[in-house]
């Protein structure tokens, strides 16, 4: 096995500016005319970003909230899934609430097309195998049983010629499943030069695991009410798990993570549940999902409207998110 050069330099960018002091960052009018450019126009991007995606999500969200204020029976069976994650929650156990898999996955490789193996400059296969997560909750598994897209995993796999090498593991963001911009965004085919092999998860609802008519990718993670985004934060940490023991028998005995926001949520997740990961570093996380919905508009409104519409509290909810809350665990991981 090819190891990792450590004269390899890891390049930084020296960046001039304004350092934070005591009293934490400049003051904004201490910074020159294109430092408040810079700093404004990254911020009008990023409100612009968020709303967009809080827009997203807000859109998803909607058919339940308003079925469960149509229908009584959908907002009791809420209800009563909030109090079933708030009990598994409250035992803060990996171990129950994150089942590992019950057996090895039986996996497909294909060569990736010509644009991946152009930006790794190696060999790329496309990983695509049947998921065997079964949803922790019962009520949820008939529902999850009829998702044929969704329950057929994928990733792209980036492999060195001269065997299996330590591998980094890669988990999008919410909409943000293309292979090709996580690879540049992460700056992969230089770690894939660096000696490293790379593993680039599709999360559920995501990209090829997007039911038919989804308007969006990742549009299903929010589409059956938060009971529905609990086991699909559980069925992400179980098949990557599955992926983790498929990546094991071909050879690999190092493999280390990291995810940006959705993504890196779910990597502290998995960190919780699998100590078989020798790093993990989520990139941007969300940290608490109940108080980004309430400061995310226009998606803060459906969930306050659900929350009242059902008679669901805010601690109630947060009681039950808890469940896939990587603070709600010990971490696996060695420190």
């Amino acid at each position: 096995m090819a190891t990792i050069d450590p004269e390899t330099p890891i390049p930084v960018p020296d960046v001039s500016g304004g350092d934070a002091g005591r009293r934490g960052l400049p003051s904004r009018s201490d910074l020159s005319l294109l430092q408040r450019t810079v700093v404004d126009s990254s911020a009008i991007v990023d409100i612009g970003l968020r709303t967009m995606v809080a827009s997203m999500v807000g859109a998803a969200m909607l058919p339940p909230v308003l079925s469960g204020l149509v229908r009584g029976s959908d907002l009791d069976r809420e209800r009563e899934n909030l109090e079933f994650y708030a009990e598994l929650a409250a035992q803060h156990d990996p171990a129950v609430s994150f089942p590992a898999p019950r057996s090895r996955p039986q996996v497909r490789t294909r060569r990736a097309n010509a644009v991946a193996n152009y930006i790794a400059h190696g060999n790329v296969e496309h990983v695509s195998f049947r998921s065997s997560f079964e949803p922790v909750n019962p009520a949820m598994r008939h529902l999850w049983n009829r998702l044929d897209r969704n329950n057929v995993v994928h990733a792209q796999h980036w492999r060195h010629d001269d065997g299996p090498h330590p591998t980094l593991c890669v988990i999008h963001g919410f909409l943000g499943s293309p292979y090709l911009f996580n690879g540049v965004f992460f700056s992969l085919p230089w770690f894939f030069k660096s000696g490293y092999d790379i593993m680039l998860y599709t999360l559920p609802f995501h990209g090829p695991r997007a039911e038919k008519g989804s308007p969006f990718s990742g549009y299903g993670i929010f589409a059956n009410g938060m009971a529905g985004f609990a086991e699909t934060m559980g069925q992400a940490v179980y098949d990557f798990r599955s992926l983790m023991d498929y990546l094991e028998h071909t050879g690999v005995d190092r493999i280390a993570l990291t995810g940006m926001s959705l993504g890196g949520y779910t990597s502290a997740l998995i960190a919780s549940a699998d100590r078989r990961l020798r790093a993990v570093i989520p990139n941007v996380p969300v940290v608490e999902p109940e108080s980004m919905f309430d400061s995310w508009f226009p998606a803060n409104k459906l969930v306050a409207l659900g929350r009242l519409g059902g008679g669901v509290s805010r601690a109630a909810s947060e009681a039950a998110s808890a469940y896939h809350s990587p603070l709600n665990y010990r971490p696996q991981v060695t420190k």
